[in-house]
């Protein structure tokens, strides 16, 4: 009868995970695509074939589900970091994946760039009431700090490289670009979305990002 119970126990437990997951994603897509103030709980409910009760039993109100969405966004990328395993890879090597992996990401999940646009018009007020945000990240950067020491003491790498300002770097030169495209190739009459573009840029990148971290 024990093993009965705990098997429905189990069961409920996997139930419950799965219908957070697919409230989660299906408020992902509406908050990318209506921003935090156009997004509405009865459209969540509605992509996520689930009575808009449980999305407020499970996250509360559209401010908390919000913050639930972006904690959920950036342990997406971490995880996929970590797949890279740049503690096992030549220095270099360890940079440039970093680089074509951050600038694929972007590429892959737009919904990403638009949801840090919307947090940054809200001066970031959903993230600092994360209680995980910061332990998320701080594995990556310790990674980085961790290549570049290497990099450094086997002659190949610069001295002094921040691994916080080279992270944003490398994430700024993808995200301008990507989060501009619009407005940019319509200023310098160029597709920069364009197969060939996309191809340049992310050359481009991994050109300045090394430049700056190998020796002279």
């Amino acid at each position: 009868m024990a093993s009965s119970s705990a098997a429905v126990a189990d069961l409920r437990t996997r139930d419950a995970d799965r219908t957070q997951q697919e409230i989660l994603r299906a408020a992902m897509d509406e908050f990318a695509e209506r921003g935090l103030g156009g997004a509405r709980i009865d459209s969540i409910a509605e992509r996520a074939g689930v009575n808009k009760r449980l999305i407020y039993y499970y996250f509360g109100a559209k401010d908390e589900l919000f913050l639930a969405v972006l904690e959920q966004t950036y342990a997406d990328i971490r995880e996929a970091e970590r797949a890279l395993h740049l503690e096992m890879a030549n220095p270099a090597d360890a940079v440039r994946r970093l680089v074509a992996f951050t600038w694929n990401h972007y590429l892959a999940h737009p919904e990403f760039l638009t949801l840090l646009n919307s947090e940054n018009l809200h001066r970031a007020r959903h993230l600092k009431q994360s209680k995980r945000i910061r332990e998320m990240n701080s594995p990556l950067i310790q990674t980085l700090a961790d290549v570049l020491e290497r990099g450094r003491s086997e002659g190949l790498f610069r001295g002094g490289v921040d691994p916080v300002h080279l992270y944003i770097s490398i994430a700024g030169l993808a995200y301008f670009y990507l989060s501009n495209n619009h407005t940019l190739s319509t200023i310098f009459g160029r597709d920069l979305m364009s197969p060939k573009a996309l191809s340049e840029r992310l050359s481009h990148i991994t050109e300045v990002v090394m430049g700056y971290v190998l020796r002279e």
